[in-house]
């Protein structure tokens, strides 16, 4: 799962909790489960299911997901499930909530028979915020999260549980999957039987609006596959075409394996539904707005790292994943202690193959890379609270507020773990004398495999192995003490190693300019403190900035600066006056009550930029050069 600039949107294994209480199902699960789902009426934002579960007579616990792969949280929507009923042999059988684990319902199997029949209704949510519990579904286009729309026995093993899925859409929709088609006739798709792991691993898109991109020659094929909420958003240039096609090929280059035996990008283009990305073992679930292909500012902000990221984690989150985070099983928990691995490489590596792929220039990733710099720079939590409790505390962190984040942190283990991967890069070539980089460890701790989807857990010490194995360094003190630190300043080395410096210029760079014009804000942090959005709503403070100095705090509304209606030229113009001395006042909505905070300001607008450091070698655009032969 990728973060967002300026918000977070944001990738792991299918868990649920565990219920106590209840004798788990003993291996009585060798038949497959039958699901069908019936998606006629996506458009109204409402899904049907019937199940057919084998089962005993005798007590029995049905689950529903409650750790989605991917979302490091309890994100598992089971408040939008409606409509349950339960039968056996034509009978209703009552069931009971588990009072202590709400994703747990108690049965009693009756005597004579083989099996429960279930039938449940999903109502995807209208809003668009969250992940894949938010919003799937619009007139012309709908997302299928298999776990949203079934049930398995408590002590059933994921990988060895069978189901036999089957679809119905509605008439003229089209669709793609990592799954392998049965058979289909009209709008009915029935499917080669998979496990509940792999089920729930391949997400389903279709639409009215529907076009698929070739994106490789031969085996293992690649596709990128596009649903809209319009032909015209469809429309996608040979340029990025071949950008994509190039990710295809800088991918091989970097991990010299392919551990699938298909991928295939699925790509929505709507602004009605959830806007993140979610990564699969054979495929990634990209929601982006609509006009993403069209509008160059959305196409660089929103679209151009999403994909290089999710399929990065192919590699690097299904196929080598933290034992931790392999556990084999669905009901126990999964820790997060390893996600600045899990995520922070990725983002690393996905940000490097954007420009190598030609998704953006590298002006493009240098000026990200200074955002993301000087968002980590300006991270007042850091001097309280750790990077790796990030990682471990992320699924109450997925679900924080926006105010207050600058205090409480967020899920820094993606940005600042990018900055520290970084310097990990710096240091492999440093030592091996400019001969290795981290491309060659992401070739042998992520390379080797093929084929086959299969998972290959590993651990803190093998990570330090396998790094000792590139470039012989004190690997685990290394990370430890960046990991373990509370500090001032964010860990800005890498940057500066490879001939650059975090800088701070009166002008807006390109990319800030698309940041603001594709996410509708304002972005004045590092002169007065703070962001808004176009409606001058202010979500968050930094600690000790002018404008919390001056009493502004999160949630309040900017309405006038300097006694003039405020729009994002006159709060730029104010903040820029300051360097002549004038003063800086502004007119705040604090609930139901006004007043006007005049903050001590003299610096003038500030923005972040990667200035070259003149006598060490640009050893970043070496970095960001395309390596696909």
């Amino acid at each position: 799962m990728r973060r967002a600039w300026l918000s977070l949107s944001l990738v792991a294994f299918l868990f649920v909790a565990v219920l106590p209480g209840v004798t788990p199902l003993s291996a009585q699960v060798q038949r497959p489960i039958a699901l069908e789902v019936d998606a006629r009426e996506a458009p109204r934002k409402i899904f049907h299911a019937k199940l057919k579960i084998p089962a005993k007579p005798g007590g029995l616990t049905l689950l529903y997901p409650k750790w989605i792969p991917g979302e490091h949280g309890p994100t598992g929507p089971i408040a939008d499930v409606a409509g349950l009923k339960i039968t056996a042999g034509g009978k209703t059988i009552p069931w009971r909530r588990d009072p202590l684990n709400m994703y747990g319902l108690e049965i009693e199997v009756p005597a004579g028979a083989d099996a429960v029949e279930v039938s449940l209704d999903f109502l995807s949510p209208a809003e668009t915020g969250g992940f894949s519990f938010g919003s799937s579904a619009t007139a012309n286009l709908a997302l299928i999260s298999w776990n949203q729309l079934l049930l398995y026995p408590k002590g059933a093993n994921a990988d060895e549980t069978t189901y036999d899925a089957s679809l119905e859409l509605p008439a003229g929709w089209k669709f793609a999957t990592a799954l392998e088609t049965e058979r289909q006739s009209g709008a009915r798709v029935e499917f080669q039987p998979v496990s509940l792991t792999t089920l729930v691993d391949s997400p389903l898109l279709a639409g009215k609006n529907f076009r698929v991109v070739e994106l490789s020659v031969g085996e293992p094929r690649h596709r990128l596959d596009i649903a809209a909420d319009s032909e015209a958003a469809l429309e996608i240039s040979p340029e990025l075409t071949a950008a994509y096609k190039n990710l295809v090929a800088e991918t091989g280059a970097l991990f010299g394996s392919r551990p699938y035996r298909h991928y295939d990008f699925l790509l929505t283009l709507s602004d009605h539904t959830a806007h993140f990305g979610l990564e699969h073992h054979e495929s990634s679930d990209n929601r982006v707005p609509e006009r993403s292909l069209l509008d160059p500012d959305k196409r660089r902000v929103n679209l151009a790292g999403l994909l290089p990221h999710e399929m990065v984690h192919t590699w690097n989150a299904k196929y080598r994943r933290p034992a931790i985070m392999a556990i084999g099983k669905l009901d126990e928990p999964v820790r997060g202690d390893l996600l600045w691995v899990y995520e922070g490489l990725t983002e690393y590596l996905g940000g490097i193959l954007t420009p190598r792929s030609g998704l953006w220039t590298p002006d493009d990733y240098r000026q990200a890379l200074a955002a993301t710099a000087a968002e980590m720079d300006s991270q007042r939590g850091r001097t309280w609270r750790p990077l790796v409790d990030t990682a471990v505390s992320a699924q109450i962190l997925f679900g924080s507020r926006a105010d207050g984040a600058s205090w409480r942190r967020g899920v820094d283990f993606y940005p600042e773990s990018e900055l520290l991967w970084l310097e990990a890069d710096t240091v492999i070539r440093r030592e091996t004398k400019g001969r290795k980089s981290l491309d060659a460890f992401c070739r042998l701790f992520h390379g080797g495999h093929s084929g086959s989807p299969k998972v290959l857990p590993y651990t803190f010490d093998d990570l330090v192995a396998a790094l000792n194995q590139v470039a012989p360094y004190n690997w685990k003190g290394f990370w430890t003490s960046r990991l373990d630190a509370t500090t001032q300043k964010a860990p800005l080395a890498g940057i500066e190693a490879v001939g650059w410096r975090l800088v701070y210029r009166d002008t807006q760079s390109e990319f800030q300019k698309s940041v603001e014009g594709a996410n509708e804000t304002v972005d004045v942090r590092y002169s007065v403190g703070f962001a808004l959005n176009k409606d001058g709503l202010i979500p968050d403070v930094i600690p000790e900035s002018p404008a919390a100095n001056a009493g502004i705090g999160p949630g309040m509304k900017l309405l006038a600066v300097n006694g003039r209606r405020w729009s994002k030229d006159v709060l730029r113009e104010g903040i820029r006056d300051t360097r002549r001395g004038k003063p800086l006042e502004l007119l705040v909505e604090n609930g139901e009550f006004f007043q006007t905070h005049k903050l001590d300001y003299a610096g003038g607008e500030r923005y972040p930029h990667l200035e070259r450091e003149m006598g060490k070698p640009d050893v970043l655009t070496e970095i960001i050069r395309a390596k696909r032969r």
